[in-house]
């Protein structure tokens, strides 16, 4: 007969090899109500026998304890992001720098192998397996350390809780990259369940997915029917490993992964084009999103020798689907009064589906946008996401005007203030030059308040409107006259159950003054940044305030000497010249002076050799561990010259995770490309060490 622990074995791997033939291979090999008795007889058994429960057990798909927190987790490599191709005449310029790299390295281009593959549009995961056993699955974050969802992956039907068959079964130690994606059917039953309790939806199938997995109770995950399909390894040069990708999913396949069927291997540029250009035709007929095309070397050894640049792998890139279109009716462009004044006309329309979610608004910038686009109200438009992100009008369908539509004509005042409005010279916007305009109050506040600025924390936006209401805050100066009465009792705009009102109270009020007390401490390019000048970033403030030291230099210094700075152009020193001609604004900074406001750069007692004078740094993208102001300080402390633009005089560009056009340009012009790991190894040893500066003739170190 047999014995619990044996029965209770036999099970598992019976449920296991079901799941697998279910989600993977599509081919069940059990009815539903089969699987439901023998898990519910697991279940029996487990519930008797505790001691038989195991945490790759079927019966803990959904029965893991709700989590608090996500605990951080460190790749075992770092977790890349890739280039992207918009076209096929980009992709052909990747595939021509692959086949010159590849040459040198002593490989014949004609014999290069590509692997596609459709690119899932979900949510990036890492498992890791030990001796067959899911030990760990952890987001991307930010490429190098991720947050651990284990439970919440375990509750992901088609995620081998044990590995099945084949060399990856018996590998001790095994890490796996893949993307968790939620299918279209899903996505909308979902959204209706949502719609029913009068929830707000989910935007689109990704930002869906990546929320399931970071739900605190894995029993909700369970619920979403979340999906996988897993296509690498953490390294390609693992012992044990199939020498090509193509080789690699297979192994994935028999190991018991949901690997995705829709993967080629070609041997010229021309089968790639097809492959792609087939992907694109059938995508809305998938059950599931997909955003482009993965193009892979498939040789491993090949991919490990072609290497990474600071961002992203050389062997692989992402040919990414031109953006879908659909039809809709303009009903009403409203104008939108931003922090600076910049009124901005705004396209409203019917809603409609677009790359995975539905849009009804979207900006027409300008009025020379809306004439060269030749939108009217009551138009047809086409409109579309760039980068499948980024609401945009493409344009109008004159020829299904039937005399209805009318010509949109931009105000000659502002809608917030009724001031006259007006369009500086060689600008295509309209402008409220208002300092006191409602509409940019709001905003303005918020912005002195933000992290990067003041950083005033417990002055969110219910709280900065009731002050507004109040008429306790009409510049960011009286911020530093509140009084712990008017704090205490701000009317927040809300009624309690009982039918009083609900006031801001004694605890926050008191959080929020030592906060506003603090803030008198942030440095000075953060506070002017804080004012809201346009044009004047984050970036420019620290130009800016490297020359001035203080705010009455500053403010006393003529259009032409500001442009003097390099990285400030003509259009930034004219807005600063502006900002403090009017009286109007030289009364709020003299207020926050008098405030105790250091509205001055502090002499630095930093006595550290200016080992990196005569070099010019470009930061861009996101750091991990230091903030692009914080890492530019550090830099500037070594006699280098931190600018925001890249150039041919630039020495190095520092990209961090998520770089854009900055890092682009620096490949471009054959400028060095550090990543965050080199930077901190600059700042540690206080100079540029002998090997990175070896290595910045071949474009990366």
């Amino acid at each position: 007969m047999t014995g619990p622990a044996s029965r209770a074995e036999e099970l598992r791997a019976t449920l296991e090899q079901a799941s697998i033939a279910y989600y993977r291979d599509d081919a069940p090999i059990m009815s539903d109500d089969t699987y439901d008795s023998l898990l519910r007889e697991l279940q029996e058994l487990e519930s008797q026998h505790p001691e038989l429960v195991t945490a790759n057990s079927p019966t803990q798909r959904v029965g893991a304890t709700p989590s608090n927190a996500f605990e951080p987790v460190a790749h075992a490599a770092r977790m890349y992001s890739l280039d992207n191709a918009m076209n096929l005449e980009e992709l052909d310029a990747w595939i021509d720098r692959v086949e010159a790299a590849a040459e040198k390295l002593g490989t014949d281009p004609a014999r290069l192998q590509y692997n596609c593959e459709l690119k899932i549009d979900g949510s990036s995961i890492a498992l890791t397996y030990e001796s067959g056993e899911l030990v760990r699955a952890a987001t991307r974050g930010d490429g190098r350390t991720g947050e651990d969802i284990t439970a919440n992956a375990r509750t992901v039907r088609d995620i081998p809780l044990r590995l099945q068959d084949g060399i990856l079964a018996r590998l001790p130690q095994l890490e796996v990259r893949g993307e968790v994606y939620l299918p279209k059917a899903a996505f909308e039953h979902l959204n209706k369940l949502a719609e029913e309790k009068d929830e707000k939806p989910f935007a689109n199938p990704r930002n869906a997915a990546a929320g399931s997995l970071r739900q605190k109770d894995p029993a909700i995950t369970a619920t979403r029917d979340l999906a996988s399909f897993i296509y690498a390894p953490a390294d390609q040069v693992h012992t044990g490993l199939p020498k090509t990708q193509h080789d690699f999913l297979a192994a994935l396949r028999t190991a018991g992964f949901h690997v995705n069927p829709d993967v080629e291997v070609e041997a010229c540029r021309k089968d790639v084009h097809a492959f792609c250009e087939a992907a694109l035709e059938k995508r809305h007929d998938l059950p599931y999103e997909i955003d482009g095309v993965v193009v892979k070397v498939d040789d491993f050894a090949l991919q490990e020798a072609l290497g990474y640049t600071a961002k992203a792998p050389r062997w692989a890139i992402a040919f990414k689907f031109p953006p879908e279109e659909k039809t809709t009716v303009l009903r009403e462009i409203r104008i939108q009064v931003g922090r600076t004044g910049t009124l901005t006309p705004v396209a409203e329309f019917d809603p409609v589906l677009v790359a995975g979610s539905t849009i009804a608004r979207a900006t027409l910038h300008n009025e020379d946008e809306i004439a060269r686009k030749g939108v009217m109200v009551g138009d047809t438009i086409i409109v579309r996401k760039a980068g499948d992100v980024i609401p945009e009008v493409v344009g109008s369908i004159e020829s299904l005007r039937d005399g209805t539509q009318t010509a949109f004509r931009m105000p000659t005042h502002c809608p917030s203030c009724g001031s006259e409005a007006f369009r500086p010279p060689g600008e295509a916007a309209l402008r409220c030059e208002n300092i006191n305009c409602p509409a940019q109050l709001h905003e303005r506040l918020r912005h002195w308040v933000s992290r990067g600025a003041a950083d005033i924390e417990g002055l969110g936006t219910e709280t900065i409107q009731a002050l507004i209401n109040a008429g306790l805050v009409k510049n960011v100066a009286d911020f530093y006259a509140l009084t712990f009465e008017q704090l205490s009792n701000l009317s927040l705009g809300r009624t309690k159950q009982d039918g009083s009102d609900t006031t801001f109270g004694e605890i926050m009020a008191t959080k929020v003054l030592a906060n506003i007390e603090t803030s008198k401490q942030r440095p000075f390019p953060r506070l002017l940044f804080g004012l809201g000048i346009r044009h004047v970033g984050a970036t420019v403030s620290e130009l800016v305030t490297d020359h001035f030291v203080t705010l009455q230099a500053l403010s006393q210094a003529s259009a032409e000497e500001l442009s003097q700075i390099e990285g400030v152009g003509p259009q930034i020193a004219l807005s600063l010249h502006s900002f403090f001609d009017l009286p109007q604004n030289l009364e709020v900074t003299d207020r926050l002076l008098a405030a105790g406001l250091k509205l001055e750069n502090e002499a630095s007692d930093d006595n550290r050799e200016k080992t990196l004078e005569g070099l010019t740094f470009v930061l861009t993208g996101a750091l991990t561990n230091l903030t692009r102001t914080e890492a530019g300080a550090e830099l500037k402390k070594l006699g280098a010259k931190v600018t925001g633009s890249v150039s041919k005089n630039t020495s190095y560009v520092v990209a961090g995770d998520d770089a854009g056009s900055k890092y682009d340009k620096a490949i471009a012009l054959g400028v060095p490309v550090l990543d965050e790991h080199a930077l901190l190894r600059i700042i540690d040893a206080g100079k540029m060490p002998g090997d990175l500066a070896d290595h910045a003739e071949d474009g990366t170190a």
